[in-house]
């Protein structure tokens, strides 16, 4: 069983920035792919970013290129997400996820592991 461990949420104003991470403990022998997600009050949870195991290939949603960068350790499964330029609209709950199949990632299919979330809340 593998346990995907999130930190790094909180308070920020508009504009400001955060940095999230996520390690896997447990059996982490298996190679996986990683990515996060959101889900706001409301609404379905929704694919924010991914990187394959190696980190050569990144995916990310429309809403947050250009202000969010995905990046993880090499040859573990941890994996950071810098968020910068943060908007009220970035507001949710975060989940990191694990996956064998980067190529299903960003449709939330084949998810192996979920994290339990951490709350990112942007307001002034």
């Amino acid at each position: 069983q593998v346990r995907l461990v999130e930190s790094g949420g909180g308070l920020v104003q508009p504009g400001g920035s955060l940095r999230l991470s996520c390690a896997a403990s447990g059996r982490t022998s298996s190679n996986y792919a990683m990515g996060w997600f959101r889900q706001a009050p409301g609404k379905e949870r929704e694919f924010v970013s991914a990187i394959s195991w190696g980190g050569g290939s990144t995916n990310y949603a429309d809403s947050v290129k250009g202000r969010f960068t995905i990046s993880r350790v090499k040859g573990k499964n941890t994996v950071f997400l810098q968020m910068n330029s943060l908007k009220p609209e970035d507001t949710a709950v975060y989940y990191c996820a694990a996956t064998a199949f980067y190529s299903r990632i960003t449709r939330g299919e084949a998810i192996d592991y979920w994290g339990q979330g951490t709350q990112i809340t942007v307001s002034s």
